[in-house]
């Protein structure tokens, strides 16, 4: 949680480490460019190190908080157009929410517990909010998977997920000195844009898809998919030069995207 040291102990069963540096601070803030007429939804706002800056924007404001004892910390910051709801940010109704605020864009900040990290960006996709950018902060390790390239270990089929939606970009690394306590990990922050003309797929179905062919990333894709139609594969695969003992690392976007779609053509 983004949060200020002085008079509060971290919760570990929350993942709470307090935010102290204020040049990281004003680096997440300064990639949220806000207007009156937009909304900042913040998960996790801790005791408002961020918020503080985001407040500033006099935009609509509504963050979502598992820490009910920081009611009092946080009350400070509600107004008209400020909001905070003490819940699950993966429990809320999200767009119901949402509806309930006259905005015209969205911009979604937060720093994500690395255990949580896939699920609330899954919420988020699977709600269909449209945000005008995304800017977290996540573990450095899963950074690195969300914008791994083919033919790296980090390469994955949730890199492949979150890149239909998005182009991820790193705006800058984090170090254990930046919290207090100092977590095991060393973190980074990205933004997150949505991309124009994404391909047309049954995106439930592409997610089942790509977890089978990467269920064990060191066989092959053959071995990951089956023998089922793979005669449909092979035709891909031979279009792109590759041959039967390809693994799923090796394979592009465009190329998976192309597979999934040859295979469920009749």
């Amino acid at each position: 949680m983004f949060c200020e040291v002085v008079g509060m102990k971290a919760k570990k069963n929350l993942g709470q480490n307090f935010l102290k540096d204020q040049n990281i601070i004003a680096k997440i803030a300064a990639e949220v460019t806000a207007f009156s007429n937009d909304l900042i939804l913040e998960i996790g706002p801790g005791r408002g190190a961020l918020t503080e800056r985001l407040v500033s924007l006099n935009s609509y404001y509504l963050a979502y908080e598992l820490d009910q004892d920081l009611k009092l910390e946080l009350a400070r910051f509600i107004s008209p157009k400020r909001q905070i709801i003490f819940a699950d940010f993966l429990k809320a109704d999200l767009v119901n929410d949402l509806k309930k605020i006259p905005y015209e864009n969205l911009y979604l900040v937060g720093n994500l517990p690395y255990y949580i990290t896939t699920p609330i960006l899954e919420k988020i996709i699977s709600s269909q909010i449209k945000p005008k950018k995304i800017v977290i902060m996540v573990q450095k390790e899963v950074g690195w998977r969300f914008m791994a390239d083919a033919h790296t270990k980090d390469y994955g089929y949730f890199t492949l997920y979150l890149r239909h939606y998005f182009n991820v970009t790193k705006v800058c690394d984090v170090g254990r000195d930046a919290f207090w306590p100092q977590p095991k990990v060393e973190s980074m922050v990205l933004k997150l844009e949505p991309r124009e003309n994404i391909a047309n797929l049954d995106m439930e179905d592409y997610q089942t898809f790509l977890k089978r062919c990467f269920s064990q990333k060191r066989k092959t894709l053959k071995n990951n998919l089956g023998t089922t139609d793979f005669a449909k594969i092979q035709e891909i695969l031979k279009q792109y030069n590759h041959d039967d003992n390809v693994r799923a690392e090796e394979l592009s976007e465009e190329e998976f995207v192309s597979l999934f779609n040859h295979l469920n053509t009749k």
